[in-house]
């Protein structure tokens, strides 16, 4: 994918995958998460404080993020990696908007009103993309 191309898939909507490094003798930690992304831009993701995909991303300083589109015929994904630039607490409004990426407003209206409780403890994570690594099985060349 070129500069562009990546960046506008990055942008779009996709559930993506985290991974960042565990504890010694365990695997990444892995775990599907909504992001938010704009081209040229830094990728946000919101989670619980605590947990310990928090505590490892603290201790590591980093993780990563892949997005994919994995239909046949169709198979694009992007990876990124990069530093964390910012954690912080997120606000009623910043929840508003992950969820309203991924349903109808009034769906994420009711989704982040019924977690309003349990959200007070999520953070903002902000990751400065570094490394990317993408494939679009669409431009192969097909026999």
């Amino acid at each position: 994918m070129t500069h562009e191309e990546r960046e506008t898939f990055l942008a779009e909507p996709h559930v993506a995958v985290l991974s960042v490094t565990a504890e010694a003798e365990r695997a990444p930690l892995t775990t599907p998460i909504w992001y938010e992304y704009q081209p040229g831009g830094l990728v946000k993701v919101i989670t619980t404080s605590g947990l310990r995909k928090v505590r490892l991303i603290e201790e590591a300083g980093r993780f990563a993020l892949c997005a994919q589109v994995a239909v046949v015929d169709d198979y694009r994904y992007v990876s990124v990696e990069g530093p964390v630039t910012e954690m912080r607490p997120t606000s009623k409004e910043e929840r508003f908007d992950m969820a309203a990426r991924y349903m109808s407003p009034d769906r994420a209206t009711d989704y982040v009103n019924a977690a309003e409780e349990a959200s007070a403890d999520d953070i903002a994570i902000h990751m400065r993309p570094e490394r990317w690594n993408t494939f679009d099985f669409r431009v192969l060349p097909h026999g």
